[in-house]
């Protein structure tokens, strides 16, 4: 590792770790769970030689649950007769996997500290781990979350942005959740990783007006390979499309450069470029790697402590998938 790299590091690290929320610390669980974060690792690990696929759904599930209710780790609970729970929202079943492996991890940190580690430090060690392991830098993770009793699919439908956004609805949505726009592009960059399923562009190539089959702000020889992939009235929720076609298993800024080109997968990728500010920001991720992955690991830093629970509040949950 050259120096400024392990310097850019160091100082993301310790800016990690100074500017989270007075609750939340980085080595929190140092005394009691010293192999809290390398038993989640080892785990994401394992999980990752067995289907590289899940490097994006550790991230994706962080960002899903801390934008509904704040990280608490209600997207871990299961519905039940009276609740439909959040993992079953449209939005979330049955694009959303890696379930089992935040289990296995919670099965394991039971066993060497029982009733210490919450399943919402977990997913939040999960994503960084996933991005690390991807090719993103590794960042430090303040910790000490405790895990929500609530879950309701519906909260989800309501909260989380969908791929059909524009900007002015991106960037009111993140401003909600107290994101600039520069950061909700940031976290846009997510979109390097992973896969979508065709029913979720379906509208965007053969549907998209009542004038137009297919979105013009869509490249014609992407929007053919994308009809290829995904056939027209087909709704078989196994089809799905990568969502950075030249790297989809690496974290780079490949994203940004499919954008640039118009081949941003969803409307809402493609809506960055809709304004001079934001297509300004695009194009320096794009061209600047380093500065992208940094930017990156900040806002997901920040993403971690939304409307955390803390102290008093909330549970430790036994069993990720239902309260104690």
């Amino acid at each position: 590792m050259g120096l400024k790299v392990a310097l850019l590091v160091l100082a993301l690290a310790l800016c990690a770790c100074t500017t989270s929320q007075a609750h939340l610390h980085c080595g929190f669980y140092r005394k009691t769970c010293p192999a809290a974060e390398n038993i989640v690792r080892q785990t994401v690990k394992r999980a990752l030689k067995k289907d590289s696929g899940l490097v994006a759904d550790f991230i994706r599930m962080h960002f899903h649950d801390c934008f509904v209710r704040g990280c608490d780790a209600s997207i871990l609970l299961d519905s039940t007769a009276k609740n439909k729970a959040e993992k079953d929202s449209p939005i979330n079943n049955p694009s959303l996997e890696g379930f089992d492996v935040i289990d296995a991890a919670k099965a394991s940190l039971e066993k060497e500290c029982k009733g210490v580690v919450s399943c919402a430090d977990i997913i939040a060690f999960a994503a960084r781990d996933s991005v690390a392991l991807s090719g993103g830098l590794h960042y430090e993770v303040p910790a000490g979350r405790r895990d929500g009793r609530i879950s309701r699919a519906l909260e989800a439908d309501d909260t989380l942005p969908p791929p059909t956004f524009n900007l002015k609805q991106l960037t009111k949505r993140f401003a909600e959740k107290g994101f600039t726009q520069e950061e909700m592009v940031t976290l846009s960059g997510a979109h390097t990783l992973g896969v979508a399923h065709c029913t979720s562009i379906s509208d965007r190539l053969y549907n998209f007006s009542s004038k137009l089959s297919t979105d013009p702000s869509l490249d014609p020889a992407y929007a053919a390979t994308l009809k290829n992939q995904c056939p027209k009235g087909s709704t078989d929720p196994n089809l799905t499309v990568n969502l950075d076609p030249p790297s989809p298993l690496r974290f780079d800024s490949s994203y940004y450069k499919d954008v640039l080109v118009h081949r941003g997968l969803f409307e809402s990728d493609q809506a960055l470029l809709s304004s001079p500010v934001t297509a300004k920001q695009v194009v320096a991720n794009a061209v600047d790697e380093a500065l992208f992955k940094k930017k990156f690991a900040d806002a997901m830093v920040k993403l971690g402590q939304l409307h955390v629970l803390t102290d008093k509040n909330g549970e430790i949950r036994h069993n990720c998938r239902v309260v104690n």
